[in-house]
C-alpha cells in the first residue's frame, strides 16, 4: 500500500511540474495561493491515479503492437506512446471533469518528458521500490 501511495505522490508532483511548465498542459481555477492548492489538490491526485491505471493497463498494449515502429525509431516512438497516455489522461480527466486539459500533441510530447525526468529525481529523492 505504500508502494501504491509512493507512486501516487509522486506522479503528481510530475504532473503539477508538467502542468507548471508547459504552456498547452493545465489545470483550470485559481492561479495563486491557498485557493489554488484548495481547488486542485484532489483533482491532481485524481488524473494522477488515472495516469497511473492508463499507463499500467494501456501502455503496454500500445508498446507491444508498435514494436517495428520503435525499433524503426531506435526507441523514439515510446516517446509518441507516452505522449498518448497524456493526451487519453487528458481526455478522460475532461469526461469527467476535473479540469484537466492537454490541448495538443506536442505539449503532450513535452509533459511526457517532463514527467518522465521529474519522476527519476523524485524517485531519486524517496527511493523507488520497483
Amino acid at each position: 500500500m505504500d508502494r501504491i501511495l509512493t507512486r501516487l505522490a509522486t506522479t503528481a508532483v510530475s504532473l503539477a511540474v508538467a502542468a507548471w511548465l508547459v504552456d498547452g498542459i493545465r489545470f483550470t481555477g485559481p492561479r495563486h495561493g491557498m485557493d489554488e492548492i484548495q481547488h486542485k489538490l484532489l483533482p491532481l491526485l485524481i488524473v494522477a491515479a488515472i495516469l497511473g491505471v492508463v499507463t499500467s493497463f494501456v501502455k503496454p498494449v500500445l508498446t507491444v503492437l508498435s514494436i517495428p515502429f520503435i525499433i524503426l525509431t531506435l526507441g523514439l516512438f515510446l516517446l509518441v506512446i507516452n505522449a498518448a497516455m497524456l493526451g487519453l489522461t487528458g481526455w478522460i480527466a475532461g469526461q469527467l471533469d476535473l479540469g484537466f486539459k492537454v490541448t495538443g500533441f506536442w505539449p503532450a510530447v513535452a509533459g511526457a518528458i517532463i514527467i518522465t525526468i521529474t519522476t527519476w529525481i523524485v524517485d531519486g529523492f524517496v527511493g523507488d521500490d520497483d
